[in-house]
């Protein structure tokens, strides 16, 4: 791509300087390829040539697919971008300066139900069970196509069961190792924000799920150029955060609940617990908050869902 080398040097600059986890690095890279992949179809071939029109194009055409709080971080991006191409001499001036972010609505996250939650992990595991259970199958004849769709299947189940389990983040999830993975005491080590790190508990389905498919499913997926990372993509490389991501909207559509993001996978979780009797900051220390004040969002839900309960059972309410 045209300013492949303007990009590397705005990532290369935040990672020292900013401090920045690899995985928000990488998201940064994600988001900062786009636009400029964006500017290069609409013909531009300097940067100091973009100007505010053309950014606000691009983010009429980002608002399309992505949620308001989505689209809000690409822009910060955006906008931190140029200003490191401003600042190192690249550009002139800031076209991104004036761009403003929209408006986040405070609106409650929408999550799954305790029973919705269930139906999508059952929903992701029934494949599985019918894989295991299938002596008769194509890849007993050396099928290498439907022995890769196995392994998919055996992936998505993990990656689903282990979300709802822990509640980590979904860029959390991806980042993981092999070695990050403790079977003894159940327990993951996670790369959360600023680098911190964290150990999350995790239940007995998700420890079967997550067995099945590094037994089953990922040993078909490796490649020699494979990584220790604990997912992997169709082609053997360390899954990323989106191709994640349409993993869970996809198990979700499957079951027939609610569409739900990897984050409102979390919100589900972080409610779950509350609802089944812990502790706050406990759940400050598993979602890796730094703030009780972020994980006190997730009682308004838990509220709102006592109040529904309440209005359908209570004879007066």
């Amino acid at each position: 791509m045209r300013f492949d080398a303007e990009r590397d040097r705005f990532l290369g600059y935040v990672r020292v300087n900013d401090g920045l986890s690899l995985n928000t690095v990488k998201s940064y890279g994600e988001d900062a390829t786009e636009l400029l992949h964006i500017l290069e179809l609409r013909g531009v071939e300097d940067l100091s040539t973009v100007t505010l029109a053309d950014l606000r194009l691009w983010v009429s055409h980002e608002s399309q697919g992505h949620a308001r709080s989505t689209l809000a971080r690409k822009i910060v991006v955006v906008r931190r971008f140029f200003a490191f191409l401003q600042d190192q001499g690249i550009i002139p001036t800031n076209p991104a300066a004036e761009l403003i972010t929209p408006k986040q609505s405070h609106e409650l996250p929408r999550i799954l139900t305790a029973t919705q939650a269930t139906q999508m992990m059952e929903s992701a595991e029934h494949p599985v069970h019918e894989l295991l259970s299938d002596t008769s199958s194509k890849e007993r004849k050396g099928d290498a196509g439907a022995s890769k769709q196995a392994a998919l299947e055996f992936r998505d189940a993990a990656l689903v069961e282990l979300l709802y389990a822990t509640g980590v983040r979904i860029s959390e999830l991806v980042g993981l190792d092999i070695a990050d993975i403790d079977f003894s005491r159940r327990t993951l080590r996670v790369l959360g924000k600023g680098n911190k790190q964290r150990v999350v508990p995790f239940g007995a389905p998700a420890e079967i799920a997550l067995e099945r498919w590094l037994e089953h499913g990922r040993p078909q997926l490796l490649v020699r150029a494979s990584s220790d990372a604990v997912f992997l993509g169709a082609r053997g490389g360390r899954l990323g955060v989106r191709q994640a991501s349409d993993v869970v909207h996809r198990e979700a559509r499957k079951a027939g609940v609610p569409d739900i993001s990897p984050h409102s996978l979390r919100h589900s979780a972080a409610t779950h617990m509350l609802d089944g009797g812990a502790d706050l900051r406990e759940v400050q220390e598993l979602l890796g908050h730094a703030s009780l004040n972020t994980t006190q969002r997730y009682t308004h839900v838990s509220i709102e869902q006592l109040r529904h309960r309440y209005d359908q059972a209570f004879p007066r309410a």
